[in-house]
């Protein structure tokens, strides 16, 4: 409501006189604040009165929120950044005849502003129903949160409002020069430690935890600085800090992670354990590159408690898993895990040696990063600068009398000729290789120098994998598809004239996105004599993929339809991770 306006009325009625109405203007105006606020701080009328005098103008009901039962969970639905911005706190959730989706009823300072209504209703989803409230009330609502999360002294708990940090964040209070300039580092420090810096670390961090995210990416440029998160294997931008701040944030990740804030012309690894409390504690793996404009910072998310180690519930087909069980059970060999960075291999590799680990059987592992820790299964860290690469973990593994080796990735030839012969006496051996398919794995191997008889003695079994976004169970609904896509896409044409498609129309459980969590997509290619014949007279990877199709191995993008049927995944997805299948 127009702070003039209000003032006519109240003069008006003779509530207040025309002097102190213009000494609650300029106050207002000083502050920052409505009038309404400012006449009840300075006296010249009641804050109740003043509340059921707007009710009565603008028929808009009043509440008094010292006695009003506020739903919390309602109340949250509003971030605490928009909340302070337009004075304004949700209620409760009502369902209104004629509405299918329940109605937020907000208390707002000012109930007329349709901007600020507009903003809550995109923010939050739902449609809002204004009731008017003491701005007073309001703020020390707000005030209230704050301080009670500010005497907090336990395990951080959830993460602060972005927004309300970065309002603390003045540019005249730090200044650190460019990635070029000589820096003084004890100036650097002191920025790094700098209140809304340490405030604004731990809500980026903190947020990325509540929003699933997998990965959190901190990128300079010229003239901005992006915060991104990957959700669900996406990209998505959630704030841009102002530029200056670009060293002092990289500061203060690097002391977190125990890393040196004086080197910032060489790449940088390291850790952050955050405590989350009830037990719960969240790993980020740290890695800092230099960039053009200042260090780009990437942490990956590992949190142990999300860690699916039951084989069943990966998403396999009932087929695949079985092959996949017979291989990693058999004495000695070795079984591959393929696909790119990201796509669940990790995952996958855990599970097998959870179910493999046993008390009678001695399971080392050699892995860059260790992602997870293992009860029970003896985990090596890769350190190349000291010349402990996969290879020499390898030779020192089979000096350590093994049952089964995990070799986190066979990237030359020295670790897989290694890895191979570890296989040929009698030893398990896991391991991943960076490959597009099941078939151009063996090809992968060839073209590294492992001569054809030594693949095919050791290799039981091939897996590639890829990861495809879930579709939103809350807002799953069936969408039409013209079926020469769908054959096009793979599906057989009787196939294509009655299968039902999924899609999620977007809510706010899956932020408007219409996915949550993802499921892989396996390719599981037992290494049959057939295929090994093949393999001794030279066959292509196409002409493997074509021999593996007709024992009835499913690829990935097959893999992928399947899960499309089931109404698990979209068509967009499946064509988005999987290539078609060109055989033939």
């Amino acid at each position: 409501m127009a702070n003039d306006r209000v003032g006519e009325l109240l003069v008006r009625e003779k509530l207040i006189s025309l002097k102190q109405l213009q000494t609650a203007q300029e106050e207002a105006r000083k502050t920052n604040t409505t009038l309404a606020y400012q006449l009840s701080k300075l006296g010249y009328i009641n804050d109740k009165d003043i509340v059921n005098f707007l009710s009565r103008q603008y028929n808009i009901p009043a509440v008094d929120l010292d006695k009003y039962p506020i739903d919390e969970e309602a109340r949250r639905l509003i971030p605490r950044e928009l909340s302070e911005r337009h004075k304004a706190i949700a209620l409760k959730l009502e369902k209104k005849p004629g509405r299918p989706k329940a109605t937020l009823i907000v208390a707002m300072a000012d109930p007329m502003n349709i901007n600020a209504i507009s903003d809550i209703e995109f923010k939050t989803g739902y449609h809002v129903e204004a009731v008017i409230a003491s701005e007073a009330q309001i703020l020390r609502l707000l005030s209230e949160g704050e301080k009670a999360k500010s005497q907090d002294t336990g395990p951080l708990q959830s993460a602060e409002s972005i927004d309300a940090i970065m309002r603390d964040l003045d540019p005249g209070e730090i200044d650190v020069a460019a990635p070029e300039e000589e820096v003084d580092i004890n100036d650097l420090a002191r920025a790094s430690e700098d209140a809304p810096i340490v405030r604004l670390c731990n809500a980026i961090l903190l947020n990325a935890i509540q929003k699933r995210a997998s990965d959190i990416h901190i990128e300079p440029y010229e003239k901005e600085l992006r915060v991104r998160y990957r959700i669900d294997g996406m990209l998505v931008e959630v704030m841009k800090p102002p530029v200056k701040f670009k060293n002092a944030i990289a500061s203060r990740i690097k002391i977190m992670a125990s890393l040196d804030i004086a080197e910032r012309r060489l790449p940088q690894d390291g850790r952050i354990k955050l405590k989350l409390g009830k037990g719960r504690e969240m790993d980020f793996r740290v890695n800092t590159i230099p960039t053009l404009w200042g260090e780009k910072i990437v942490l990956r998310l590992l949190d142990k408690s999300n860690l699916q180690l039951d084989m069943t519930k990966l998403g396999f087909d009932p087929k695949p898993l079985a092959d996949f069980r017979w291989a990693i059970s058999q004495p000695y060999g070795m079984v591959l895990v393929t696909g790119p960075t990201g796509s669940g291999k990790t995952t996958t590799l855990y599970s097998a040696l959870s179910e493999l680990n046993r008390p009678e059987v001695n399971i080392a592992t050699a892995e860059d990063p260790i992602e997870y820790n293992l009860l029970g299964i003896n985990q090596c860290q890769i350190n190349e600068e000291i010349g402990f690469n996969f290879a020499a973990a390898l030779r020192a593994f089979l000096r350590q009398d093994p049952d089964i080796i995990m070799v986190g990735e066979i990237r030359d030839f020295e670790t897989a000729e290694i890895a191979i012969k570890a296989a040929l006496t009698g030893h398990l051996v896991l391991s991943t290789l960076h490959t597009n398919d099941a078939p151009s794995t063996v090809t992968r191997l060839l073209n590294m120098g492992i001569e054809p008889f030594l693949v095919t003695a050791s290799l039981n079994l091939v897996l590639a994998q890829r990861l495809a976004r879930r579709i939103c169970e809350r807002c799953k609904q069936e969408v039409r598809v013209d079926p020469r896509v769908l054959v096009e896409a793979g599906f057989d044409p009787k196939e294509a004239q009655s299968v039902r498609l999924m899609k999620g129309a977007g809510c706010e459980e899956c932020n408007g996105t219409g996915y949550k969590g993802r499921v892989a997509l396996y390719e599981v290619m037992p290494f049959t004599d057939r295929l090994k014949e093949m393999v001794i007279q030279g066959c292509t990877a196409a002409e493997l993929k074509q021999e593996m199709i007709r024992q009835g191995v499913a690829t990935l993008r097959m893999a992928g339809l399947s899960k499309v049927k089931a109404g698990i995944t979209t068509l967009e997805e499946v064509l988005r991770v999987t290539a078609a299948d060109r055989v033939g």
